[in-house]
């Protein structure tokens, strides 16, 4: 059936309305850097399957891994993978029912922030 008074109720808010908070916006990263792995995986089995078949595949995937742009996925591939590391601990801890008000909730979300991105650094320096 048709709604007769759709067009009259209120809309609920939107984006619009509210003020981003830090922990939707890590939120919605997590699961952003979650599907970035995913590609992550799939050009490093594409490199894998090119190494498995033969020399020239492989000379053309690996200029592709080892070049610029590779390097560029690799190393947000690297990054994403120590976020989203940090951001499962994070709900770890809140799913034990600690940590959980407004105030640390945002420490634990620049946390996860911050230590992906030292943890990273760290990563690419010591390999």
């Amino acid at each position: 059936m048709a709604d007769v008074n759709r067009g009259n109720r209120p809309l609920s808010p939107h984006l619009t309305i509210y003020r981003p908070q830090l922990t939707s916006i890590t939120s919605i990263l997590t699961r952003i850097t979650g599907n970035a792995l995913l590609l992550g995986a799939i050009l490093m089995v594409w490199w894998f399957l090119a190494a498995a078949t033969s020399a020239e595949y492989f000379a053309t995937v690996d200029g592709l891994v080892t070049s610029l742009l590779g390097d560029v996925v690799m190393f947000l591939s690297l990054w994403a993978l120590w976020y989203h590391t940090l951001a499962g601990v994070r709900h770890l801890i809140w799913d034990s029912g600690a940590m959980l008000d407004v105030p640390t909730a945002e420490k634990l979300g620049w946390a996860v922030i911050g230590g992906s991105v030292i943890l990273t650094i760290i990563t690419v320096i010591i390999i």
